[in-house]
């Protein structure tokens, strides 16, 4: 019995482990939310999940700052392959593999048509603390003065793409 929507997606091996999937939250995770606590009570303004349409790569930043084109990413340690702590979980290899290599890709992907369309990529590991990443999310925002045709991805290391 498979309890995905996806009918590429494996069964799932137990109803309480399609409980438990399906319980992910895609946005509004704690990380998320105390980081974007800390931003507002900064005076920071922004969106929320809003999903941008970049000439076929559809990247749907945690953050968007619109004013000065910079996005943010908070990116779960299991699901973008942290370097210090993602894994490959012991069971269903043959899936999880390509599926957390696939959501690799797509952060590169977005990335680049973001940088390429003017704006900054901050990106924020769950694991951070969140006062240490809203100060440096702050510190990009800040510096950011009116659009131009330089843009950048800040990130930590280990993502390539940029340093931070």
């Amino acid at each position: 019995m498979t309890y995905s929507s996806d009918p590429s997606a494996p069964a799932a091996t137990s109803p309480g482990r399609s409980r438990n999937m399906a319980a992910i939250k895609r946005r509004d995770t704690k990380p998320e939310r105390a980081i974007r606590s800390l931003l507002h009570a900064a005076g920071k303004r922004y969106r929320v999940d809003v999903r941008m349409d970049l000439g076929g790569v559809r990247p749907r930043p945690d953050i968007l700052f619109t004013r000065a084109r910079v996005a943010v990413f908070v990116d779960g340690c299991f699901w973008h392959c942290c370097p210090e702590h993602g894994r490959q979980p012991g069971v269903n290899g043959g899936y999880w593999g390509p599926k957390l290599e696939r959501n690799v890709a797509r952060d590169r992907a977005a990335d680049e048509a973001l940088t390429a369309a003017g704006w900054t990529v901050v990106r924020v590991w769950e694991h951070e603390a969140s006062d240490e990443a809203a100060a440096r999310i702050i510190a990009v925002v800040d510096s950011s003065g009116p659009p131009s045709t330089a843009a950048a991805v800040v990130g930590v290391g280990g993502r390539g793409g940029g340093s931070g």
